[in-house]
C-alpha cells in the first residue's frame, strides 16, 4: 500500500479514537452527576468540562513533553513543551493526531481522580489539583510505561492504560477521600454506613453505555494503525471483557443481595472495561472473558471492603478503576500469549514463566505508590496553604450547585417556592 495512504488511514483511525475518548467525558459527566445528589449535579457536570479543558492546556504545555519528549531519562522526557504541532518526517501517523489522542487519555485520568473529591471539595481545589496532577503525576507514570521509561525497558504490558490511566486516577482519588474525609451523614458513630444514593439511575445507565462505546476508541484506537485490521481483535476483547464484567456483577449481587442490583451491574461493566484495557491486545478471546468476569466480582467486593474502612468514594473510583486496574495489569502476566506479546514476554499460562508476572506486579506497585504518595503530598500541601480542602458543613448541606456557583442544576425542583411558605428544599 502507498505510504501516503497508510499515513492518512492511520491518522484518520487514530483521530476517530481520540474523538471517542474525548466523548467519554460526556459519559463521566452523566455518571458522576447521576451518582451524586441533585443539589450537586450542576457542579459535578460543570467542573468536569472545566477540568478537562484545564488538563488539556496543562498537557499541551508540559505533560506531552514529560511523557514523550526526547532527551529522555528513565523518569521523564525533556523536550516538546508547549507542543507546536510539528510533524515527524516519514512517520506512518500524524504526530498532531497522536498528540491529541494522548491528551485525551490524560484528561480521562484526571477526571477519574477528581471523582474522589465529589460533593465536598472546594472548586479551587479542583483547579489546583488538576494542574499539579497534570504536571507531576500523570506524565511521569505515562513516560515510565509508554514513553520509553524504566518500566517500558523492563517490558511492562499496559496496552491502553489499566495502570497508566485508571490506577493512576484511582490512587489520586484514594488520597483525596482520605484527606477530605467522608461526606456528612455517610457513616454512623458505630462505623456502619448509610447509602447516599445518586439522584438519577437512568443517567448512570446511559453514562455506562456512552463509556462502553467510547472505550473502543480507548482500546482499539490504541493500535494507532489500520495494519492488518488488528483493531478489530482488540475491539472484540474489549466488548467481551465489559460483557463478562456486567454479567459477573449481576450474578454475584443476585446471589449475595438476593436481587440483581442495578448500580452493581453498571459498575461491573465498567470494571470489565478497565481490566481488559491493559490486556486487550495481548490475550486470547477466552481470556478476555475470564479477565472481565473476575473484574466484575472484584468490583462488587471492593465496594464493601472500602465502605467497611470508612472510605467514602462516591463515584466508586477505587472499586471500578483501581482494583480492576490492578487485576487487569497483572492478568497479562498469566494470559499474554506468545503470538500477541509484542511487548514483554508471554504469561505464566503460555510457557513464559514468572518473568512477565513479576514485571506486571512491579509496574502496579511502582505506579500505584507514586500516584498515591504524590497526590497525597500535593493535597496535603494544598490543605496547609489553603487551610482546608473542603467546603463548610453549611455549604455541603446546602449543595455545591448553590454554594460554589450561585445557581441550581435543577432550578425548578431545588428552588424554594417563595409563594409557598410550606415548601422545603431537602437537596436529596
Amino acid at each position: 500500500m502507498d505510504v501516503d495512504i497508510i499515513f492518512l488511514m492511520n491518522s484518520l483511525w487514530t483521530m476517530l479514537g481520540a474523538i471517542l475518548v474525548i466523548f467519554m467525558i460526556a459519559g463521566f459527566i452523566m455518571l458522576e452527576a447521576g451518582s451524586t445528589r441533585m443539589k450537586n449535579a450542576g457542579h459535578v457536570a460543570g467542573k468536569t468540562v472545566f477540568t478537562f479543558g484545564l488538563a488539556s492546556l496543562v498537557y499541551w504545555a508540559v505533560g506531552y513533553g514529560f511523557t514523550f519528549g526526547s532527551n529522555a531519562n528513565f523518569f521523564v522526557g525533556m523536550t516538546d513543551f508547549f507542543y507546536a504541532g510539528d510533524q515527524i518526517k516519514d512517520a506512518t501517523l500524524s504526530t498532531t493526531v497522536f498528540f491529541l489522542f494522548q491528551l485525551a487519555f490524560a484528561g480521562i485520568s484526571v477526571t477519574i481522580a477528581l471523582g474522589g473529591f465529589a460533593e465536598r471539595a472546594k472548586f479551587s481545589v479542583y483547579v489546583l489539583f488538576t494542574i499539579l496532577f497534570g504536571v507531576l503525576i500523570y506524565p511521569v507514570i505515562a513516560h515510565w510505561v509508554w514513553g520509553g521509561g524504566w518500566l517500558a525497558e523492563d517490558g511492562a504490558q499496559d496496552f491502553a492504560g489499566s495502570t497508566v490511566v485508571h490506577l493512576t486516577g484511582a490512587m489520586a482519588a484514594l488520597a483525596a477521600t482520605i484527606l477530605l474525609k467522608p461526606r456528612i451523614g455517610k457513616f454512623n458513630k458505630d462505623g456502619s454506613s448509610n447509602n447516599i444514593a445518586g439522584h438519577n439511575q437512568v443517567y448512570t445507565t446511559l453514562a455506562v453505555l456512552i463509556l462502553w462505546v467510547g472505550w473502543f476508541g480507548f482500546n482499539a484506537g490504541s493500535t494507532v494503525s489500520v495494519d492488518g485490521a488488528f483493531f478489530g481483535y482488540v475491539a472484540i476483547n474489549t466488548n467481551l471483557g465489559a460483557a463478562a464484567g456486567a454479567v459477573a456483577a449481576t450474578l454475584i449481587s443476585w446471589v449475595v443481595l438476593g436481587k440483581p442490583d442495578i448500580p452493581t451491574i453498571l459498575n461491573g461493566a465498567l470494571a470489565g472495561l478497565v481490566a481488559i484495557t491493559a490486556s486487550c491486545a495481548f490475550v486470547d478471546v477466552w481470556a478476555a472473558v475470564v479477565i472481565g468476569f473476575v473484574a466484575g466480582i472484584i468490583c462488587f467486593y471492593s465496594v464493601r471492603f472500602f465502605e467497611k474502612r470508612r472510605i467514602d468514594d462516591p463515584i466508586f473510583a477505587l472499586s471500578v478503576h483501581g482494583m480492576p486496574g490492578i487485576w487487569g495489569t497483572v492478568s497479562t502476566g498469566f494470559f499474554a500469549t506468545r503470538e500477541l506479546a509484542t511487548v514483554g514476554k508471554p504469561g505464566l499460562f503460555y510457557g513464559g514463566g514468572f518473568d512477565q508476572l513479576f514485571v506486571q506486579i512491579i509496574s502496579v506497585v511502582a505506579c500505584g505508590a507514586f500516584a498515591f504518595v504524590g497526590s497525597f503530598a500535593i493535597l496535603y500541601l494544598l490543605k496547609k496553604i489553603m487551610g482546608t480542602l473542603r467546603v463548610t458543613a453549611e455549604e455541603e448541606i446546602l449543595g455545591l450547585d448553590l454554594s460554589e456557583h450561585g445557581s441550581f442544576g435543577y432550578p425548578e425542583q431545588m428552588q424554594v417556592n417563595e409563594q409557598d411558605p410550606h415548601a422545603t428544599n431537602t437537596g436529596r
